[in-house]
C-alpha cells in the first residue's frame, strides 16, 4: 500500500520548483513586470494575453478565464493529471526523494497512473531504438540513409525500429514489472487471439512527445509490401497520453526556437520535420495521424505570442493540389489576425521537404522557406488561375469571383494593398475601380448587404474612406501602440508632431483608429499649432458622425500610461517608433514580394534596386525597433 505524501516534501519540491519553467514548456512567457511573466492561456482560447505567471511567488492566473493556483495546480489542468501525480512528476523533475509516511522512499506508484505510462513509453523506446542497431533492422536503416539520414540523424529523432514476431515487445516490458493493462493502456499492446500482442511490427518508428519531452506515443512507417498492417502510416491509438489533435511531431525540439523566432513551419510528415531541421529550418512540425486542425494552431499561437508587437509567422508547406489549395482556403477563412501572417510554401515539381533535400541539398529547404508566399497571395492568385486572363470575358469573370475574396481581408491596409495587385494580376488598367468595387464588397458584408448611403455635406463632408463601423476594444494589446499615438497627437500635438503627421492611415489597422487619424490630418495636423479644446474640436467638428465624435472625446481624456510628466516625451517617441516599425514591416513585406517577382538575371537593374530598397527599409527597421523598446522599458505599452 502507497504511503502518504507529508506536507513538508510538498512544501520543498515547490519551494526549489521554477513555475516559470514549468510552464514555459507549454506557453511562451514574456517578462511583464518585476514579479510577472505573461503568455496566452494554455485553457481557454484567446487573442491577447491574459495569462500571467508571477516567479517569486510560485503562482499562475489567468484574467480571462479565471484559472490558477501554483505549479501542481498547473500540472493537474494541462496535463489531466491527479495531486499526487503532480507532486511524484515535479520530484522527478529536480530530483527529489520523496519520503512518504507509512511507506518510506521505495513505495511502488500506483499500477496505470500517468507515470506508469510514461515510463512504459520510454522503455518501449529504448527497446525499439536498440533494436534498429540490429541486423533484423536494415530495411529501416536502408530507408532512412536512402532520405539522407544518417545514423546520427536517426539518434537525434529518437528512430526505432518495430521487430517481427508477435510479443517480443510485450515480453520485454513484463519483464520490467509492466503489466498489460498498463501496456494497454499506454497503447503498445493489444489482446490476440492467443494472448498479448505487440501493437507495431515490422515498421520503422517514430517517437511522438509532449511539450515536456516525455514519449507519449509513436508512429509507425510501413516497410514491406507483405505487412498486413493497415496503411502506409500507424499511430499509438488514442490514450490517456496521446490525443492526436493536441501534439504536435518534433514540437520538442522546435519549440525554443519557435518562441525565439516567432515562426513555426507545419509540414506533413515525419521526415519532412527531419529534413527541415537538419537542413537548418529547426521550427518545423507536424501533426501526427490526423490533419492539422484549430487545436494544433492554437498550440502554435501560445508559443508564437502573436498578440501586440511581436506577430508570429505560420508557414504552411501544402501540396500544390486541390487538397493544398482547400487547406489554404479554410486557413484563409480562419482567424484573420492570424491570417495575415500566414504563408505557404511549395516546392518544385510537387516535391515534399524530405525529396527537396534529397534531390537537391539543404539550401534549396531553406530558400523554399525564405520565398514563401503570403496567403492571401496565394488563395486569390489560386482563384485567378482558373480563368483566362488573355480575355477581356476571362478578366471580368476573374475579377467577379476574386472581389468577394479581396474583401474578406479584414485589415483595411492590406485590403487596398491586395485590392491594387489584384488588378494588376488580371491585368485590368482602371486600378481605381478594383479597389472601390472591393471596398464596397467589404462595406456590405459588414453591414449584412446594405449599400452604403452619403448624407454628409462639406464642410463636414470627410475624406474618411468608410464608417469606424465598431469602436475598437482599448485593451486590445494588438492596437494598443496605435490608440497611444492618437492619444498622443489629439493630447500632446507639440510631442507627436512631423512623426505623427508622417503616419499614413493605412498605418492604423482598426477602421475607428483609421477614421480618426484621416480627421486629425483634415484639421491640419499637429502643425496646425492648435492645443488644447481647441484642437480636439477641431479634429471632431470634421465630421457629422456622433459615434466619432464620442470616441475622440474618449481618446481626448485618456491618461497615457507615464510616472510623471517628464516622461511624456520619451513614451511617445516611443510609441511613434513602434507604429513606424509596423508599418515599415508591411512595406518591407511588400518589398520582398516584388522581388520574388524580379528575375535577378533577366533585370539586374530592378532586382538590385529592389534589394538595396529592401536593405534600406530593413535597418530602418531595426533603427526604430531599438528606439521603440528603449523608450518604452520603464512603460506598460500593453504589459
Amino acid at each position: 500500500m502507497a504511503g502518504r505524501l507529508p506536507d513538508r516534501d510538498i512544501a520543498a519540491i515547490r519551494e526549489r520548483v521554477r513555475i516559470e519553467d514549468v510552464v514555459g514548456e507549454y506557453v511562451a512567457l514574456k517578462r511583464a513586470g518585476a514579479d510577472s511573466m505573461k503568455g496566452l492561456c494554455p485553457f481557454h482560447d484567446e487573442k491577447s494575453p491574459s495569462f500571467h505567471v508571477r516567479p517569486h511567488h510560485g503562482l499562475f492566473h489567468c484574467f480571462g478565464c479565471g484559472e490558477g493556483g501554483d505549479v501542481y495546480k498547473f500540472l493537474q489542468k494541462i496535463e489531466h493529471v491527479g495531486f499526487v501525480e503532480a507532486v511524484e512528476q515535479m520530484a522527478d523533475r529536480i530530483g527529489y526523494q520523496i519520503n512518504y509516511e507509512g511507506g518510506g522512499t521505495s513505495v511502488q506508484r500506483d499500477r496505470g497512473t500517468r507515470s506508469r505510462l510514461v515510463a512504459a513509453n520510454a522503455a518501449a523506446h529504448e527497446f525499439y531504438m536498440a533494436k534498429l542497431r540490429e541486423p533484423e533492422a536494415e530495411v529501416a536503416r536502408k530507408y532512412l540513409t536512402d532520405r539522407n539520414f544518417d545514423g546520427a540523424a536517426a539518434q537525434q529523432f529518437g528512430c526505432g525500429y518495430a521487430p517481427d514476431g508477435w510479443d517480443a515487445l510485450t515480453k520485454h516490458l513484463l519483464r520490467k514489472g509492466f503489466d498489460f493493462k498498463e501496456l494497454e493502456a499506454a497503447g503498445l499492446s493489444k489482446q490476440g487471439k492467443r494472448g498479448p500482442i505487440d501493437r507495431f511490427h515490422r515498421r520503422l518508428l517514430w517517437p511522438i512527445r509532449n511539450l515536456g519531452g516525455e514519449v507519449i506515443g509513436f508512429g509507425a512507417r510501413k516497410l514491406f509490401d507483405d505487412d498486413t498492417m493497415p496503411g502506409k502510416y500507424v499511430n499509438t491509438p488514442e490514450t490517456v497520453l496521446y490525443k492526436k489533435s493536441q501534439v504536435l511531431f518534433g514540437l520538442d525540439h522546435a519549440k525554443r526556437e519557435i518562441a525565439k523566432a516567432h515562426q513555426a513551419v507545419v509540414v506533413e510528415g515525419y521526415t519532412d520535420v527531419m529534413a527541415m531541421h537538419l537542413a537548418g529550418v529547426k521550427t518545423a512540425v507536424a501533426s501526427c495521424g490526423t490533419a492539422f486542425g484549430d487545436e494544433h494552431l492554437a498550440i502554435l499561437r501560445r508559443l508564437l505570442m502573436d498578440d501586440n508587437f511581436w506577430r508570429g509567422e505560420i508557414i504552411y508547406t501544402f501540396d500544390g493540389d486541390a487538397a493544398g489549395q482547400a487547406a489554404a482556403l479554410k486557413a484563409f477563412g480562419g482567424d484573420q489576425r492570424l491570417a495575415g501572417q500566414t504563408y505557404i510554401a511549395i516546392a518544385p515539381d510537387g516535391q515534399d521537404p524530405c525529396e527537396l533535400r534529397q534531390h537537391s541539398g539543404d539550401g534549396s529547404v531553406r530558400d523554399l522557406v525564405a520565398r514563401r508566399t503570403p496567403l492571401y497571395e496565394f488563395v486569390i492568385r489560386g482563384q485567378l488561375a482558373e480563368h483566362n486572363l488573355d480575355t477581356a470575358e476571362g478578366q471580368v469573370e476573374a475579377l467577379r469571383r476574386a472581389v468577394p475574396v479581396v474583401a474578406q481581408i479584414k485589415d483595411n491596409a492590406l485590403r487596398k494593398a491586395y485590392a491594387t495587385k489584384l488588378a494588376g494580376w488580371v491585368g485590368w488598367d482602371d486600378i481605381q475601380t478594383v479597389v472601390r468595387r472591393v471596398g464596397e464588397e467589404a462595406r456590405r458584408a459588414r453591414t449584412g448587404g446594405a449599400r452604403p448611403t452619403e448624407t454628409r455635406t462639406a464642410p463636414a463632408e470627410s475624406k474618411v474612406a468608410e464608417h469606424p463601423a465598431a469602436r475598437p476594444n482599448p485593451n486590445d494589446p494588438a492596437l494598443l501602440p496605435q490608440r497611444q499615438v492618437l492619444v498622443a497627437a489629439l493630447q500632446y500635438p507639440g510631442n507627436a508632431g512631423a512623426v505623427f503627421d508622417a503616419l499614413e492611415p493605412e498605418a492604423f489597422p482598426h477602421p475607428a483608429y483609421a477614421a480618426v487619424r484621416t480627421l486629425i490630418a483634415e484639421a491640419g495636423g499637429t502643425a496646425a499649432g492648435l492645443g488644447g479644446a481647441e484642437w480636439v474640436n477641431a479634429v471632431a467638428d470634421r465630421t457629422d458622425d456622433l459615434t466619432l465624435h464620442a470616441f475622440i472625446s474618449e481618446l481626448s481624456g485618456e491618461p497615457l500610461p507615464v510616472k510623471s510628466a517628464d516622461d511624456i516625451p520619451r513614451f511617445i517617441t516611443g510609441v511613434l517608433a513602434r507604429v513606424q516599425e509596423a508599418w515599415v514591416g508591411r512595406q518591407i513585406a511588400e518589398l520582398k514580394s516584388k522581388l520574388q517577382r524580379v528575375s535577378s538575371t533577366e533585370q539586374p537593374e530592378a532586382y538590385f534596386a529592389l534589394f538595396g530598397d529592401l536593405v534600406a527599409l530593413e535597418q530602418y527597421r531595426k533603427s526604430l525597433l531599438t528606439q521603440a523598446m528603449g523608450n518604452s522599458d520603464d512603460f506598460a505599452t500593453g504589459a
